[in-house]
């Protein structure tokens, strides 16, 4: 089928366009790229053949000097792209541009700065709670309705979708044994999670308000958190996490523009506690997003979180990591924790799929508490766009493969 015959209600249809990097055969030049149905758009060639003032932010091996380029440039390349799709006077010079997206390599499609993970969903914190602290009063932690809690991840270790995760080694007792012991993690697991991809920064010592969300966020995208629960068990107490996290994250080879998103954005849950003045949004426009994401292993769909029942939004996030002065940088990434929802099979997480390790799920390929070597994870969403369409998110994927 040609690129431009995308099938009604595709969720990548010219209402969607997100963006990536890629390579094609034989060559190791990386272009940005636009997805279009299951094609990509060699959007720097696009840009070039036709005359547009963008050209230079396109032609470029990946995404930042998008990013940098701020929310004027970033509506005026999308509405460019979708004249380039969608009007018939452009096709002779576009088609050609086009690849199949079986053909091509997609790479991380912007180097990530720094990297910031978030622990949003109220669900996730009480199933949390409820599995780790079954004697507390609360299952949720005196502050965690005051402030979005978060912590500094790595951002070296962000990895593409389809890339292997190798299972990490490090420290782990459990409470019965009498002291450490080290080798590979036996309770590998995975955090069905949004990203968010800042575009603008900004000046240190200078907060980013709510309203700043759209100036700074250019888009968003699927990520999973590979956690070591052993690992992390271990070792987070009086800290926060460390090994049993950093050794991968996985993201989205596709950006979705917030812009592609509008029909998405809804109210987040009702608030229980009065909030600080930089935190309080009642007066702001709705700042949480309807994304429907499912995770599956080994092709098995165990899950399907909705993410709009996060009680923390990303406008929220962003204005809570940078009210102490911390300042943005282009291709800073963050992640919205955990997305699980109020029933048993809208949770995010193998630890509360399986609370724990005391159910075990079954699959086809056998039951699971944890991950196994060779088990793959697959994460994707969708939102509702324009007249009843869906918006697709690129997907995430990873393998387990055994620890060096």
């Amino acid at each position: 089928m040609p690129p431009f015959d995308v099938p009604e209600g595709d969720p990548f249809g010219p209402h969607n366009l997100p963006y990536g990097v890629f390579t094609i055969p034989g060559t190791e030049r990386r272009g940005v790229g636009v997805r279009l149905g299951d094609h990509v758009l060699d959007a720097g060639a696009a840009a070039h053949a036709l005359g547009s003032p963008y050209a230079s932010l396109l032609a470029q091996p990946d995404l930042g000097p998008l990013l940098a380029a701020g929310r004027t440039a970033w509506s005026d390349v999308r509405r460019a792209l979708t004249a380039w799709v969608t009007v018939p006077s452009h096709r002779e010079t576009v088609e050609p541009l086009f690849h199949p997206l079986s053909s091509v390599t997609l790479h991380l499609p912007f180097e990530v700065a720094d990297y910031v993970d978030f622990y949003a969903s109220e669900h996730h914190a009480r199933n949390a709670g409820r599995i780790f602290r079954p004697d507390a009063a609360d299952s949720l932690t005196p502050n965690w309705k005051h402030l979005p809690i978060g912590y500094h991840g790595r951002s070296g270790t962000v990895v593409v979708s389809g890339t292997d995760v190798v299972r990490p080694s490090g420290q782990r007792k459990a409470p019965a044994d009498p002291a450490p012991v080290f080798g590979p993690s036996v309770r590998l697991d995975i955090e069905a999670e949004v990203g968010f991809v800042v575009g603008v920064g900004s000046e240190p010592g200078r907060p980013v308000p709510l309203g700043g969300f759209r100036d700074h966020v250019f888009g968003l995208c699927l990520l999973n958190d590979w956690s070591a629960r052993d690992i992390q068990a271990w070792e987070y107490v009086p800290l926060g996490p460390f090994l049993g996290k950093s050794f991968a994250t996985s993201l989205s080879a596709w950006i979705t523009p917030l812009d592609a998103l509008e029909e998405a954005r809804v109210a987040p849950p009702e608030r229980t506690h009065e909030l600080l003045p930089y935190l309080d949004d009642t007066e702001e426009e709705p700042g949480g997003y309807d994304l429907r994401l499912s995770v599956a292993v080994n092709g098995h769909v165990v899950s399907e979180p909705p993410f709009s029942t996060m009680y923390w939004t990303a406008a929220q996030q962003l204005a809570h990591m940078t009210v102490n002065g911390a300042r943005l940088r282009t291709g800073d990434l963050y992640g919205s924790g955990t997305v699980s929802g109020p029933a048993e099979r809208e949770r995010g997480s193998l630890l509360e799929l399986t609370w724990n390790g005391r159910d075990p799920l079954e699959l086809p390929t056998g039951k699971r508490t944890f991950l196994q070597d060779g088990d793959v994870v697959t994460l994707s969403a969708w939102a509702p766009g324009p007249d009843g369409m869906r918006v697709g998110l690129g997907e995430v994927t990873g393998r387990v493969v055994p620890a060096t």
